[in-house]
């Protein structure tokens, strides 16, 4: 995040992580770190929902020069 802060880019890039996570999954261990008991709302997908959650980071690779190491729960 600091090189790409310093970098001369002014467009978007996306910075997320490659591996795919479902939302579910994502909600699962969002409600194990913060020890939510509240549970999990499951509502009615929008018609564009995506199917596929998995962001292209090529942008980042090529403007960063790599990637980043990092796995989600530790992020």
């Amino acid at each position: 995040m600091v090189r790409l802060l310093l970098s001369s880019e002014t467009d978007p890039v996306n910075v997320g992580n490659p591996t795919e996570l479902t939302i579910l999954a994502f909600a699962q261990s969002i409600n194990r770190l913060t020890a939510n008991q509240a549970g999990i709302a499951f509502m009615p997908l929008p018609v564009d929902d995506p199917r596929v959650r998995r962001p292209d980071i090529t942008r980042a690779r090529t403007i960063l020069g790599g990637s980043h190491r990092l796995r989600s729960r530790m992020g």
